[in-house]
């Protein structure tokens, strides 16, 4: 964007601004954007189609005279769509006769009146308002005596400031601009939360660089079909962007935009953008991308689900809310997640409060099959989806799917504070199933923090944005492939090259043997009194008859005693031999009179042992060491760099047996090298293993600063101390 463009669309965001502040008293400034928002849709739509006012009216009149007779349906539409305009495809008219000149004129009937003009829209252009819920704020405004007086200042302060609404002054690209300032400043009024923002236009102008760049070749092919996809539509941002990047690129390409929204506001002024643009509304669903259980959102066109099912695209944009939970959609995605990999969620599910990577497997599952020219996605995530969730978590097995399936491409580091309402770092995926040769079976990483300028105003969190220079370096770095590349922008490296395997994991458990001693001493006789085991001998598991619950409890105590007696004749020694130790148990214990149950028995025993890493290593039956659970470990080793991909071990139930057959003897290797010399007699539980990936990319772009001189800090002190003190001596 040119700071003169940059300009203007402030200019005119702040004017709108300051007509929005007349709304005060009626409305709270976090609610202004109810009236505002369709106003200026309404007024785009006006300055389109009040020429033709009469017409359409008489237009209107005259098919309504002829009764049966008259055009149905589309047939309808088109009828009154080319009196404004004949080539128009999309319908856009209106038949009440009234434009907003000719409201401000009848003041005292220009609730009613406006009431009657949105009516009059065609069906989808109504739909719209109806979206906003429009006539509730006129009803409110008329109410408070408002109406006329907001209608004609808007228009008036328009005109005063020279700003012209019509689409061949400020095009729908600029109008997505000031939408999107507008909303942010509302947004920031109303207090909202960092998950609910918009992207930036350079970062979507990055994203959209990415992903056509490898595409060159066929997207420049003459009358090129191309279709675009976003679950998370907005306002269209990235819609318009991709749209307006690739008929740049080629004008005779044929372009099919789809998303969905699940917000009734930026659903509208999304389906306004594309009404004025005349493009396919029909394409942009109104409801939850991931889908909801019983829905009560049922009179407004709200689909609860995937909108575009069993479609798939060729190309895919999407930001997903930061760190917003899917609480909401947790029932639906369960039961789709129960059907595996027929259904989008197959790989597994993410923590509750974090659904980006549902969203990302939601794209995945669109994507065309490669045979068929495969797809492309660029996302935008924060840094969470890179490493949450330990091995065999859900969040690390989608990870897994997606590399093990060579579908990750790339991630971009972007600096902090790019976006309007957080300052957090975020990073854009590249995910394809059509890699070219050079990247099959790579990852490459792309530290971008340092592409930034500070911008001259800061807008909420907003202080830092990508210049074109930037962009352009950014994509020259991703086109070019290289490792251990540098940018124009940053004399660091910017760019490495991975292997798949370099980002998987095995999650090993590092068992130690058990050592006890065992001893009956007083101490540890009155642990066993503690044991519940010992303690409910003397509780009856009787419930009515009182005489039974008494007789049993006797006995429970009588068997305590006699347990107690028996010890007592074990001696005090102490014993660094289980096995020894258990001859003279299992020998005082033959005074009972009673069968000594088996929990009861371990529990006693327990009682009476004690950790001694002096003492010998207890064994099972069978010889093997017993592992001591308190000093169980783990251990996360790379996977072997020559291992085949995907790995032979399910992302369900996790059952690590082929995989073991793989990877032992690396695994004792590593056992070997760093365990062994720090823990004798430490073994593997391969039963116990996990898979697990990660993405730490801000590690493998870390560079080691030096901590400053002890004089350079002290003299930093020594002036804060002086500087501290003379502002005291001026109290």
């Amino acid at each position: 964007m040119t700071n003169a463009l940059h300009t203007k669309q402030s200019t005119i965001s702040s004017v709108i601004w300051s007509m929005a502040n007349r709304l005060r008293g009626t409305y709270r400034p976090p609610q202004y954007r109810r009236v505002m928002l369709p106003l200026i849709v309404l007024a785009r739509f006006d300055a389109i189609l009040s020429p033709y006012t009469e017409v359409m009216k008489a237009k209107a009149d005259e098919l309504a005279k002829m009764g049966d007779k008259a055009p149905k349906g589309a047939l309808y539409e088109k009828a009154l769509t080319e009196v404004a305009d004949a080539n128009r495809e999309q319908p856009l008219y209106n038949t009440s006769g009234f434009d907003l000149q000719k409201l401000l004129a009848d003041p005292d009937h220009i609730a009613a009146n406006l009431v009657k003009y949105l009516q009059g829209f065609s069906a989808k252009a109504k739909d719209i308002f109806d979206k906003f819920e429009f006539e509730n704020e006129i009803e409110k405004l008329d109410s408070s005596n408002r109406l006329y007086a907001v209608i004609s200042q808007f228009q008036k302060d328009l005109k005063e400031n020279g700003i012209n609404l019509s689409p061949t002054h400020i095009s729908n690209l600029q109008m997505g601009y000031i939408f999107e300032e507008l909303v942010r400043k509302f947004n920031e009024q109303a207090n909202e939360e960092a998950g609910d923002h918009f992207t930036p236009r350079e970062v979507i102008n990055l994203m959209v660089n990415l992903i056509f760049e490898e595409d060159q070749k066929r997207l420049s092919r003459p009358h090129v079909i191309a279709s675009i996809y976003d679950p998370t539509a907005g306002t269209g941002g990235m819609l318009s962007e991709s749209e307006k990047y690739l008929k740049n690129y080629n004008d005779t390409i044929k372009l099919k935009l789809f998303g969905q929204e699940y917000n009734a506001e930026s659903y509208a002024i999304c389906c306004a953008d594309l009404l004025i643009k005349d493009e396919p509304i029909g394409n942009l669903v109104y409801g939850d991308t991931l889908g909801v259980k019983n829905n009560k959102n049922t009179n407004t066109g709200f689909v609860p689900y995937d909108g575009h099912s069993g479609k798939t695209f060729d190309y895919m944009f999407s930001n997903p809310p930061f760190g917003v939970d899917w609480k909401n959609e947790q029932d639906f995605i369960n039961d789709e997640a129960k059907s595996g990999f027929t259904g989008r969620f197959g790989a597994g599910l993410p923590r509750i409060n974090d659904g980006s990577l549902l969203f990302l497997q939601h794209m995945i599952s669109k994507m065309n099959p490669a045979e068929q020219g495969g797809s492309r996605i660029a996302v935008v995530f924060n840094g969470s989806p890179l490493f949450t969730g330990d091995a065999g978590s859900g969040e690390s097995n989608i990870r897994r799917w997606i590399i093990e399936n060579d579908w990750l491409e790339a991630i971009i580091a972007l600096p902090d504070q790019l976006f309007y309402n957080t300052g957090i770092y975020t990073y854009v995926w590249i995910v394809s199933n059509k890699k070219s040769a050079q990247r099959q079976g790579k990852v490459q990483l792309i530290d971008g923090t340092q592409h930034y300028q500070k911008m001259a105003k800061s807008l909420g969190d907003k202080r830092n944005e990508l210049s074109a220079e930037q962009i352009a370096d950014l994509t020259r770095l991703y086109a070019d492939f290289k490792d251990g590349a540098s940018g124009k922008i940053s004399t660091k490296v910017c760019s490495k090259i991975f292997n798949n395997q370099d980002f998987g994991y095995l999650k090993l458990t590092v068992e130690r043997p058990l050592r006890l001693n065992f001893q009956v001493n007083q101490e540890r006789i009155e642990r066993v009194k503690l044991q519940s085991a010992f303690a409910n001998l003397a509780v009856s598991k009787k419930r009515k008859d009182e005489t039974e619950i008494q007789a049993e409890e006797a006995e429970g105590k009588r068997q305590q005693q006699q347990i107690l007696t028996a010890l007592s004749t074990s001696g005090n020694t102490l014993y660094t031999s289980r096995n020894e130790f258990l001859k003279v148990f299992d020998r005082a214990m033959k005074a009972l009179d009673f069968k000594l149950a088996a929990p009861l028995r371990k529990a006693i025993l327990d009682a009476l042992s004690e950790r001694d890493q002096t003492a010998e290593i207890c064994k099972d039956s069978k010889g093997n060491m017993e592992p001591d659970t308190q000093l169980r470990d783990t251990e996360l080793v790379p996977l072997p760099s020559n291992i085949r991909l995907p790995l032979p071990v399910d992302y369900s139930d996790g059952k690590p047996t082929e995989l073991v057959k793989l990877v032992k003897d690396h695994c004792e290797a590593y056992l070997k090298a760093e365990v062994l010399p720090h823990v004798e007699h430490a073994w593997i539980d391969y039963d116990k293993t996990k898979v697990g990936y990660e993405i730490p990319i801000n590690r493998h772009f870390y560079q080691y600063q030096p901590p400053r001189a002890l004089s350079e800090i002290k003299a930093d002190i020594d002036a804060l101390e002086k500087e501290i003190m003379e502002m005291l001596g001026n109290v």
